[in-house]
């Protein structure tokens, strides 16, 4: 089978390392990928949002199944798109992306039916929205309402901080459109945890829990980034909390988008704060998070093209997930002054010295010659497994330690979350 997969990032690598280990796997591209993808697959030079170029490579190209792993393609409707073609592909349509592409629509889902979330409200005047704060007070969040690299959310200790979000948003326009609209929530307490879950909009597979680190710099603190490092799974996540998951939120949202006549196909994220008052929706995202999805499938065993396929045919109830035991931790290696402006093009030195039981993901890389070079904010993401999240997570320090760059960072603290 031959298999192309969208994207070009950390997450995009590690699903091609997984599918790379499938036999069932003749030919592996990737639109647009990256220097570390290219070991292991053929790159192709078609940017992941544009749908007419993927869709023509698809159907020209001897190409059996397409995954399309970001969340803008599936947002415009990629997916759709290539069945249109008569192309199989993996991935929501356009009309249930939109549980990650509209917080407006995310939050209203939740509200209309009962789905244990943040109070909040939906603004799209810039005056309303500041009243509004000045009547919560602080801590409050501010929200985009689409799209925004992971970056258009603003934890406000206090109210000048939200004032400062939402003109940021709304009237300088700081993520385009996606600012148009806001939602402004309370501040949810707890440990913060992250579920992905495969389904085919019937059975509900959940992975591994993980916990993500979203600001810049060690301690939390700095700026929100796309995600810094992961770690699975989560000691928060007990047996009862996930089965209380599943019965008020897990099967309530995707049967709220059945009733809302968008089904849902894919991977759904559900992004959780485990509050004194029980399990409440962060968010919501309409695919595999990165980092997350680095140390998960490191911990998967059960062959991901088979998952991916049950779901297109709606028979993933009969697909069992099976887990390597332990632990695994990724820490990402990003580039000085990420998540705002930064520089590419340094050469990359160190990686033949990993040792080889750590694997390290590539998001942001080039080749230069006979080099690797950066040419992306968050650049590596090293991935390590150990028995303990203790050890897994001095496992992937000892992989960082092996490797620098110019103007290289990363926080160094991931495992250490209590």
């Amino acid at each position: 089978m031959n298999i192309l997969v969208v994207g070009g990032g950390g997450r995009e690598h590690a699903i091609c390392w997984k599918l790379h280990q499938t036999s069932r796997v003749n030919k592996l591209y990737c639109a647009p990928g990256n220097a570390g993808i290219a070991d292991i697959a053929e790159c192709i030079d078609i940017t992941a949002t544009d749908i007419g170029k993927m869709v023509r490579f698809a159907a020209e190209n001897p190409v059996d199944f397409v995954i399309v792993a970001p969340d803008d393609p599936l947002a415009q409707g990629m997916v759709d798109a290539l069945e249109a073609a008569g192309i199989r592909a993996f991935g929501p349509r356009k009309n249930a992306a939109i549980i990650e592409s509209s917080k407006v629509f995310s939050k209203n889902l939740m509200k209309k039916y009962g789905i244990p979330t943040a109070q909040y409200e939906t603004f799209n005047e810039t005056e309303a929205a500041k009243t509004y704060i000045n009547k919560k007070g602080a801590p409050i969040v501010v929200k985009a309402d689409g799209l925004a690299l992971g970056k258009g959310v603003v934890v406000a200790t206090e109210t000048e901080t939200a004032f400062d979000a939402v003109d940021a948003m709304m009237n300088e326009k700081k993520f385009g459109e996606s600012g148009a609209q806001i939602v402004i929530e309370e501040h949810m307490t707890g440990p913060e945890v992250t579920v992905l879950a495969f389904t085919d909009g019937k059975t509900i597979l959940p992975m591994l829990s993980s916990q993500d680190h979203k600001r810049a710099l060690t301690g939390d603190l700095g700026p929100n980034t796309g995600g810094m490092g992961a770690f699975c799974p989560s000691k928060h996540y007990t047996d009862a909390i996930a089965e209380t998951c599943m019965k008020t939120i897990f099967r309530p949202t995707i049967d709220a988008m059945n009733a809302e006549g968008r089904p849902f196909k894919g991977i759904l994220y559900f992004g959780l704060m485990l509050t004194p008052d029980g399990p409440r929706v962060v968010e919501y995202n309409a695919r595999f998070g990165d980092p997350e999805t680095q140390p998960i499938l490191t911990m998967l065993k059960t062959d991901l093209l088979d998952i991916f396929e049950a779901i297109v045919d709606e028979r993933l109830h009969e697909i069992t997930l099976e887990w390597h035991k332990g632990y695994a931790c990724c820490v990402v290696i990003a580039s000085g002054g990420y998540p705002e402006k930064y520089d590419k093009g340094f050469e990359i030195t160190g990686l033949d010295n990993v040792p080889d039981d750590i694997t390290v993901f590539h998001a942001g890389t080039a080749r230069k010659e006979n080099t690797y070079i950066t040419n992306g904010g968050r650049v590596l993401g090293v991935t390590a497994t150990g028995s303990t999240l203790e050890n897994a997570s001095s496992r992937a320090y000892e992989g960082v330690s092996s490797i620098s760059f110019k103007n290289a960072y990363h926080r160094t603290d991931i495992g250490n979350k209590k």
